[in-house]
């Protein structure tokens, strides 16, 4: 697995390096024309109608790029054999390089000629360069070509700035559901007892031996003790366990229009896609018991144990777009008095969160889950109530650009007063088995709520002003209650 520094936690999910194409043109403002190296005029689809296909990037595009000359003809995302060598977050410079045919060592990629044309295979200023992760670049580089600096021993070095997609797909249409590679995950262990599993085609497993994992999904188990909160009202004796299974999936859409034109925040016109849409979805599976006295207080305590991350590739078109997905898994409890419980709780659905945008009516959420509770078991000693959740924050972005927070957390809410064991088959219309004395009430429920983030507008539409809230989806069934 890929070793990356660890990135701190972004509340509340979640989240997958854009195109160089080939022989970059002269200045705009010099000529019209793009040379564009032989390989590069080898993609059709970029040059129709037809809507541009959304895929995993296969692996020999791991380190793909793709090259794009907005305002030139024939200066459309195409494939190309150039390569980000290196770049410098800090100040914005890049070095690239080409390997010629018939050698596998980097040949510089050269400088403009004095006519203002660029030869095949050389970079120029106004080039729009989108690469998959590269040194120095680990979520992948989408950048514009605003200088070229000078020829090193690796390549050429230019000048870069920020950019948007529209500058790349242009009037295109894209959109696909693409799996995430299990495998792909890097994974921080937060807690000692953490055990990881995953299984993707080709009878291929990781985890420990007799862990079973359905295709395509990621399995992290945990088992700790849980400390007494601060404040809370008496010592803690109790421990928590489970596991949570997800199948993650980045959703991802662009639509093109020509004709559209948005109001910049500056009062401007700019051009922009007509539509776009950026999320993750999945299905869920989660399996988790709390058993002793929880010394919570009214204040939830969230408790993370694991932290995941993976940069997907999609080859949309000629185009490989980096994705960064996040997830965090973490237990969080909170209680109302000396409060004793034992219970379990099986928890199988999907969710999906994102943002989607329209001419119309600009960035909006979309949050959706559905979940079904298996039968649980359940003991609450004393008077007082307990919540408790085990769920996962998610972000996804674009290029290191956080898009998408969202956190999906399901739970189960019980209160008593005085002493109820209660076990309850749900959904079966079957009696409860209590045996208690005084009133008491069991809740199974999710939340599902997030933001999206100004780094949206990387897409190319207007810049979101502030965080906008996905809204909190808030759903919560009695599993039982009852008075003895």
């Amino acid at each position: 697995m890929r070793k990356r520094p660890s990135r701190a936690l972004v509340p509340a999910l979640a989240a997958s390096a854009l195109l160089l194409a080939a022989g970059c043109s002269a200045d705009p403002g010099q000529s019209s024309a793009a040379a564009r190296t032989p390989d590069a005029s080898a993609t059709a689809t970029a040059n129709s109608d037809q809507p541009l296909a959304v895929a995993a990037a296969p692996a020999a595009a791991a380190t793909s790029t793709a090259v794009a000359r907005p305002g030139t003809v024939g200066g459309k995302a195409r494939k190309t054999s150039l390569k980000v060598k290196s770049y410098d977050s800090h100040t914005r410079r890049a070095v690239i390089s080409t390997v010629s045919k018939g050698t596998s060592s980097p040949s510089p990629t050269g400088s403009p000629t004095p006519a203002g044309t660029a030869t095949p295979g050389r970079t120029a200023v106004g080039d729009v360069i989108a690469s998959a992760p590269a040194p120095g670049a680990p979520d992948g580089l989408l950048a514009k070509v605003t200088k070229v600096i000078g020829e090193t021993a690796d390549g050429t070095e230019v000048q870069t700035a920020p950019t948007t997609l529209d500058t790349l797909l242009g009037d295109d249409d894209a959109k696909g559901t693409v799996p995430v590679d299990p495998a792909s995950f890097d994974v921080e262990r937060l807690l000692p007892d953490v055990k990881v599993s995953w299984a993707k085609t080709g009878d291929i497993h990781s985890g420990p031996e007799g862990t079973k994992v359905p295709l395509g999904s990621l399995r992290v188990d945990v088992a700790t003790k849980v400390a007494t909160a601060e404040g809370a009202p008496a010592s803690a004796d109790a421990s928590v366990s489970g596991f949570v299974q997800v199948k993650p999936e980045v959703d991802f859409s662009y639509g093109g229009d020509a004709s559209t034109a948005s109001t910049a925040s500056n009062g401007s016109t700019a051009s922009g896609p007509g539509a776009a849409y950026l999320g993750v979805s999945g299905d869920w599976t989660s399996q988790w018991a709390l058993k002793g006295r929880a010394g919570a207080t009214a204040k939830p305590v969230r408790l993370p144990f694991a932290k995941l991350h993976a940069d997907p590739v999609l080859q949309v078109g000629p185009v490989p777009v980096v994705v960064n997905l996040d997830l965090t898994c973490y237990f969080e409890i909170s209680g109302d008095g000396r409060v004793t419980v034992d219970v379990e709780q099986d928890l199988k659905g999907d969710f999906k969160a994102g943002g989607t945008f329209g001419t119309a009516a600009g960035w909006t959420p979309v949050n959706e889950s559905h979940m079904d509770s298996s039968p649980v078991r359940t003991s609450v000693t004393t008077a007082g109530s307990v919540k408790a959740a085990l769920g996962a924050q998610a972000t996804v972005g674009l290029y290191g650009a956080v898009g998408v927070t969202a956190d999906l957390a399901p739970y189960l809410r019980g209160e008593a007063a005085g002493t109820v064991t209660a076990t309850t088959p749900v959904g079966s219309g079957t009696k409860s088995d209590v045996a208690a004395s005084g009133s008491w009430a069991l809740y199974g429920g999710l939340d599902l709520s997030g933001t999206l983030q100004i780094q949206l507008a990387i897409f190319g539409t207007p810049v979101i002003q502030h965080a906008i809230p996905l809204g909190t989806l808030h759903r919560e069934w009695k599993l039982a209650d009852g008075k003895m």
